[in-house]
C-alpha cells in the first residue's frame, strides 16, 4: 500500500494488492465471498495472527482470563510504548500503572483512545474501559488502540486541526462526501483555530460532518466527522473564546 492509510480499509488493500489504484469496494459482494484476485479472501490484523498459535497450545481460557490488550500509548506521559495490558484497563490506569503517570508539570486533559480515527475524549471520561464496544455511545471507538495521552499544554483545536489535514490529505478521493467534505472540514477548522471564524461557523462545520457521516463508501470519512463532532460537542466554549477574543483583538486594533 505504500504507507497509503486507506490501505488499512480492506479492500483498499486488495485492490493494492492486484496493482490497482487503492480504492474500497462496493459491497456486496464482500472479500470473503469476493476478495484478491475474485477469490474467498479473509483478511485478519497482525495481531490477530500473532496469537492464533498461543491459543491452538494453551486453549481460549487462558487467552481470556484476563484478556489482554495491545495499546500503543504516546504523547504526554513519562513512558511512552507499547502495553499489554487488561481489556477492562481505563485511560487513567493505563497512564498511572503502565506509563508512570503524567509527564512532568503536564495535567491529564484528554486523550485519543484509538489514534487519529478514535475520537477526542476529555480527561473528565477517565473511566471508560478502553475495549471494543465501550466507547462507541460516546462518539469514539478503540480502533487500533493507538491512545494519545493530551496535557493542558496541548490546544485541542489544534489536535483536531492536525487530525483533519491528515484525513484531507489521506482521502482516496473516491466518494464526493469524503473528497469534498475533508476539505471543508480542514479549511473551516483552520479558521476556528485561527479564530477569524464567526460562532455560527461552528454549527455550520458540525452540519458539515453529518453531510460526512454515513455518507461515504468506506469508515475514513466518519473517522474524519468523529473528532470534530467530540470536539464542538466536549470543548464548544473553547472555541467560542477564541473567536470572541479574536474580535476583540480586531475591534481594538481597528479604533
Amino acid at each position: 500500500g505504500a504507507g497509503a492509510y486507506i490501505c488499512g480499509e480492506e479492500s483498499a488493500m486488495l485492490e493494492s494488492i492486484e496493482g490497482n489504484r487503492p480504492l474500497p469496494r462496493h459491497r456486496p459482494p464482500y472479500v470473503a465471498e469476493v476478495g484478491l484476485f475474485g477469490r474467498p479472501t479473509l483478511e485478519h490484523n497482525v495481531e490477530t495472527l500473532y496469537w492464533v498459535r498461543d491459543i491452538v497450545e494453551k486453549g481460549a481460557d487462558w487467552f481470556s482470563s484476563p484478556m489482554l490488550h495491545s495499546y500503543s500509548v504516546s504523547g504526554r506521559v513519562k513512558n511512552p510504548g507499547v502495553k499489554r495490558a487488561p481489556a477492562t484497563i481505563t485511560v487513567r490506569q493505563l497512564i498511572d500503572d503502565y506509563c508512570g503517570g503524567m509527564q512532568d508539570g503536564h495535567t491529564f486533559k484528554g486523550y485519543l483512545p484509538g489514534g487519529a480515527s478514535g475520537g477526542i475524549l476529555p480527561a473528565s471520561l477517565d473511566n471508560l474501559e478502553l475495549f471494543f464496544g465501550k466507547l462507541e455511545e460516546h462518539g469514539c471507538f478503540i480502533g487500533s488502540a493507538a491512545v494519545v495521552i493530551l496535557s493542558d499544554r496541548d490546544d485541542m483545536k489544534d489536535v483536531a486541526l492536525n487530525i483533519m489535514r491528515f484525513f484531507e490529505d489521506e482521502s482516496c478521493g473516491q466518494c464526493t462526501p469524503c473528497r469534498e467534505g475533508t476539505g471543508w472540514m480542514m479549511r473551516m477548522m483552520d479558521r476556528m483555530v485561527e479564530g477569524s471564524a464567526s460562532i455560527e461557523e461552528i454549527d455550520m462545520l458540525e452540519e458539515v460532518t453529518r453531510q460526512v457521516e454515513g455518507h461515504t463508501i468506506c469508515a475514513l470519512g466518519d473517522a474524519a466527522a468523529w473528532p470534530i463532532q467530540g470536539l464542538i460537542k466536549r470543548f464548544r466554549p473553547v472555541m467560542e473564546k477564541r473567536i470572541n477574543d479574536y474580535q476583540a483583538k480586531q475591534a481594538e486594533q481597528a479604533a
